[in-house]
């Protein structure tokens, strides 16, 4: 999935525990092949080659995904989009070799086939099809929280109750520590990624992050980031980072993004009306805003 994964698991025997966590690599093997854009023969890249032609039929799994990514689309009022794989890939390389942004026209122009209104979906036989020529799908957003919950399902399924799965910094951690105590996680800091802004005692709960600080590109001293609006075109700017924490990895993967799009004021009262998530956001002048259930000391 291009993303490092890291699985942990608390056991008596060492053989016990590896075993169990070769279940939940295998998993996580098995959703990049279905997912992935980088083999024809996934069922995205079927879907996305017949777009405008036919539709296609694909597993349950993959369909159900689709199904939910375009609930969560609804949800952020087209923030989340996983059609978001029309964008020309050449023209957002986020490298040195950036040196300007595209004028709004053009961007516009870029972001006309991202609408995930133009998914049509089939229930009775399980088909997806793209109306749009061009259109393409991909599952970056949402894919690595899927596969890390899928990875806890299986290992619990075998009897670990205590583990972590970390997809990229994106944590899963259920049970406890061999010292009867909770997970502790580190937020990155925005501004150094490799130091910690602050620390999460959790069990039960997954913590997605998305920052500026991962993929960015500086111009005239401005800084934007890799995500970019489907409405506009332009990259994201005003947010450093977002942490969700969820009861689920999934959903904390796919609301990291959109409220990032969506802007401190918009993201944290659409995550204040929903159950089960919260939010921390880092904004460009590092001024620190949290749901309404989160209190930092």
């Amino acid at each position: 999935m291009g993303n490092r994964f890291e699985l942990s698991v608390v056991a008596a025997g060492e053989k016990w525990a590896n075993d169990r966590i070769d279940a939940g690599i295998q998993e996580i093997q098995r959703i990049e092949k279905l997912l992935t854009t980088f083999s024809d023969d996934s069922e995205t890249n079927q879907v996305n080659n017949n777009a405008s032609i036919k539709p296609v039929v694909v597993s349950r799994e993959t369909y159900d995904l689709i199904r939910r990514s375009i609930m969560i689309s609804k949800v952020t009022q087209g923030a989340f989009d996983i059609t978001y794989g029309s964008i020309d890939k050449k023209l957002w390389n986020f490298d040195q070799n950036m040196t300007s942004l595209p004028d709004a026209e053009t961007a516009k122009k870029m972001v006309r086939l991202i609408n995930y209104r133009n998914i049509s979906l089939n229930h009775e036989d399980c088909s997806v099809f793209l109306r749009e020529k061009g259109m393409r799908i991909g599952f970056g957003g949402i894919g690595k929280g899927y596969a890390a919950e899928r990875a806890k399902l299986i290992m619990m399924q075998q009897g670990v109750h205590s583990g972590v799965v970390n997809a990229s910094g994106d944590l899963n951690a259920w049970g406890l520590q061999p010292d009867g105590k909770k997970w502790t996680i580190g937020i990155a800091n925005p501004d150094s990624s490799h130091q910690v802004f602050s620390y999460l005692d959790i069990s039960g709960l997954a913590v997605a992050t998305s920052g500026n600080y991962e993929k960015y590109v500086m111009i005239n001293g401005k800084k934007y980031s890799h995500t970019i609006n489907p409405r506009t075109g332009l990259p994201v700017t005003g947010i450093k980072s977002v942490t969700i924490i969820s009861t689920n990895a999934e959903i904390a993967d796919a609301m990291a993004t959109p409220v990032t799009i969506m802007g401190v004021y918009a993201g944290l009262d659409m995550i204040n009306q929903m159950k089960d998530i919260e939010a921390i956001i880092i904004d460009d002048d590092d001024k620190l805003y949290t749901s309404k259930n989160i209190n930092i000391i």
